[in-house]
């Protein structure tokens, strides 16, 4: 009988042996023989020769790595809203990823004031769903209703709250009394299972709000112990400065801190090898990590490829800024600079059919310079479009994803297959931890080290409880390698299966 036929056979029994599987606990400890009871959602036992029950259904382990489930600790699904329109998870299922971390970039689905979900419009059509959830207990009753091929936990979105209290995208500080609302909505959504909070400091909405303000939100974090992760205020020409910041805010505070996507673009190797010499300085007296995956392709708004001057947090602004004759000639040679040939299109809100396609392709198509391709794509589609390109240094990949702080991520959604909308799949969306095995494995790296680096260590960090480890009482969020590929995946004793 085939490992599938026999996980389908299962799916109706409440009790489940897995048996004579090679067994990684997530703890680091060496690999050994052995077998795994499942009762309901938790793993019952593990040991040697269970008797096998009358009613008991059993998958051969013979040649089975069996780990606990990945945990994806930097996770888009939520802004892209693919929980709700892609429950399976497809693409993450079949990584073996079990446990999603989303919220991230200062984005969350909740907690919520007014039932808005603005501060994801930058990635998605907030339209499609309907809000019928405030806070982080309600929204998780509504994805228990959905049922997710994953579990989902979540941060607090600092702009989510930040945008409902000042009652839109205005850039301005917090008052005193303000910020005690934003530190009540905080407790709300902590006491009800939110991890901690997020920043996304190099987004408009974000990027100028004061380290002082932010410094009494993470505070109230850490003597919660909740973490803190950070989209940095500039990953290129200021990286030293941002990566300061995050170093100072996890000393200031206390706060286990995250550098979500910590990333070295190409042209600026100088900058990042400072920044990363910095984080390995403060490994003794800062709590602080970082996510990354083994790909070079980044995907940013539109909207980020105008210069400061011209970014506003309204896009009534910035598409006058396009339209106003010589600001369009200032911006125009600004877009000349960068390497536009490079990138593909892929999002465009009501021009889908653009998507995949590369400015290249559309330069040659409309007979237009390319810096004149991207401005009618920002009018068109009112900034509401993403960009992606190949543009991160590969060489230091291996050394990321191998450093003592790292964690790893996709950065991504797992979307629906397109067909007259959604946006360009990218491969950190469908392999970033296969692929991080792989890499890993061919460098010599134990199989132990590497399942602990996705799954107790970020639980651990993040407070995940009875989650990232292969133990009596756990949850049964289990991975099944075979040959080094995703054969199965176990979540709460449920068989996510997948296709073969």
């Amino acid at each position: 009988m085939s490992l599938q036929i026999e996980l389908q056979n299962l799916y109706k029994f409440g009790m489940l042996l897995i048996k004579q599987a090679k067994i990684v606990d997530g703890r680091g400890s060496k690999p050994f023989l052995g077998d795994i009871l499942i009762n309901g959602s938790k793993i019952s036992a593990i040991g040697k020769n269970f008797v096998k029950k009358k009613t008991d259904e059993v998958i051969d382990g013979l040649g089975l790595i069996v780990a606990p489930g990945f945990i994806d600790v930097t996770n888009d699904s939520d802004h892209y809203l693919s929980l709700f329109t892609n429950p399976a998870q497809k693409d993450l299922v079949a990584q073996g990823v079990t446990t999603v971390i989303g919220g991230q970039c200062g984005a969350s689905l909740a907690p919520l004031i007014y039932g808005s979900l603005a501060s994801l419009e930058q990635w998605s059509d907030t339209e499609r769903i309907n809000v019928d959830w405030i806070s982080v207990s309600e929204l998780k009753r509504v994805l228990g209703r959905v049922n997710p091929g994953v579990n989902f936990e979540t941060l607090v979105g600092y702009s989510t709250v930040r945008r409902d209290i000042v009652g839109g995208p205005e850039i301005r500080d917090l008052t005193e009394p303000e910020i005690q609302i934003f530190l009540k909505i905080l407790d709300k959504a902590m006491r009800e299972g939110a991890l901690g909070l997020s920043t996304g400091l190099g987004f408009l909405d974000s990027k100028f709000v004061p380290y002082s303000e932010i410094k009494k939100i993470v505070s109230f974090v850490a003597k919660h112990d909740g973490v803190y992760t950070t989209h940095l205020r500039n990953e290129k020409e200021e990286l030293v400065r941002s990566v300061e910041e995050a170093l100072m805010m996890s000393r200031d505070t206390g706060a286990k801190t995250v550098i979500s996507h910590l990333r070295s673009f190409r042209g600026y190797e100088k900058q990042f090898e400072e920044a990363l010499n910095l984080i390995d300085k403060s490994l003794v007296d800062s709590n602080i990590y970082f996510s990354t995956n083994p790909f070079t392709e980044t995907i940013f708004p539109i909207y980020t490829y105008l210069p400061y001057w011209a970014q506003s947090e309204f896009v009534e602004v910035m598409i006058e800024n396009i339209k106003d004759a010589e600001k369009r000639k200032l911006i125009i040679q600004e877009l000349k600079k960068m390497n536009l040939e490079e990138m593909i299109v892929a999002d465009a809100r009501g021009q889908e059919v653009l998507i995949g396609k590369s400015l290249v392709e559309l330069s040659m198509t409309r007979q237009k310079d390319i810096a004149l391709v991207v401005l009618e794509l920002m009018e068109s589609t009112k900034m509401k479009a993403r960009l992606m390109s190949k543009s991160l240094n590969s060489d230091v990949i291996i050394s990321l994803l191998n450093h003592p702080r790292s964690l790893i991520g996709t950065n991504s959604a797992s979307m629906p297959l397109r067909k007259n909308g959604g946006s360009l799949k990218m491969d950190r969306a469908t392999s970033t931890f296969t692929k991080y095995i792989e890499l890993l494995s061919t460098q010599g790296i134990p199989i132990e080290s590497i399942v602990k680096k996705i799954t107790s260590l970020p639980a651990q960090i993040f407070g995940l409880k009875e989650r990232g480890t292969i133990k009596e009482g756990y949850f049964a969020d289990l991975t099944l390698l075979k040959n080094g590929k995703v054969s199965g995946v176990i979540y709460n004793g449920k068989l996510n299966l997948l296709d073969n």
